[in-house]
């Protein structure tokens, strides 16, 4: 499956929610369009492979996004599972997303905590990938297919988090992907949304527990944990 679109993170009232009615949907950016390769020179910014032919849609689905509902349904059990989803998704460079991802697109999407996500649940995941992939080509700013550094800052502090540049080189250590030479590549797609939404994630958590909002918490081990168990 390849997908490509836009959405928006910033703290408080301003950032995207966690929960699927108000997904985080990525900032304002230059509105996108599903592509399933590289089209006119542009880089292409994964998301969904492209669907096979099946079976019509049901009454009131949309045909399209029924079709891709049923190519990611891969037993035909009508609902899609998390290693369904992986094997459905993919980078601008074919590159599988990776696991730690798909249960971050999982919990916000199966309301139902089935542990799997049907139709409606499927509607709600489209539209947020497709919001997503606005927001990664419009910080792209080299077109390279990738975001480094400087373009992640840049995505960041237009979310409203303005990260020290020790946190940043942090950041990008730890969601820069392994490259088959070992040499630092830029930022995939999927670890770009687990990024901004982890950090926004954290942000919120220490928000909650700094009432007096100078910056500064005070809190034991225990309640470390169970606030850093909000990111991955």
């Amino acid at each position: 499956m390849s997908l490509h679109a836009h959405h928006s993170l910033r703290p408080h009232s301003r950032g995207p929610s966690a929960s699927p009615a108000s997904a985080p949907p990525p900032p304002p950016a230059r509105p996108g369009s599903i592509n399933y390769g590289n089209v006119s020179g542009q880089p292409n910014y994964g998301g969904f492979r492209a669907p096979p032919q099946s079976m019509g849609p049901p009454p009131g689905a949309d045909p399209q996004l029924w079709q891709w509902f049923v190519s990611v349904d891969a037993d035909r059990s009508g609902a899609i599972s998390a290693e369904e989803l992986k094997q459905a998704l993919v980078n601008g460079d074919w590159s599988q997303f990776d696991l730690d991802t798909v249960k971050m697109l999982m919990g916000i999407f199966d309301t139902d905590r089935s542990g799997t996500i049907g139709f409606e649940e499927f509607s709600g995941l489209w539209k947020y990938i497709s919001d997503w992939q606005g927001v990664y080509r419009h910080f792209d700013a080299d077109r390279s297919g990738s975001i480094d550094g400087h373009e992640l800052q840049r995505a960041l502090s237009s979310f409203g988090y303005n990260l020290s540049p020790a946190l940043l080189r942090l950041v990008v250590d730890k969601y820069v992907p392994p490259t088959e030479y070992g040499t630092p590549g830029g930022i995939t797609f999927d670890r770009f949304v687990r990024a901004c939404v982890v950090i926004k994630t954290i942000t919120e958590n220490f928000q909650r527990l700094d009432t007096d909002h100078d910056g500064w918490i005070q809190i034991n081990y225990e309640h470390f944990l169970k606030v850093r168990g909000g990111g991955n």
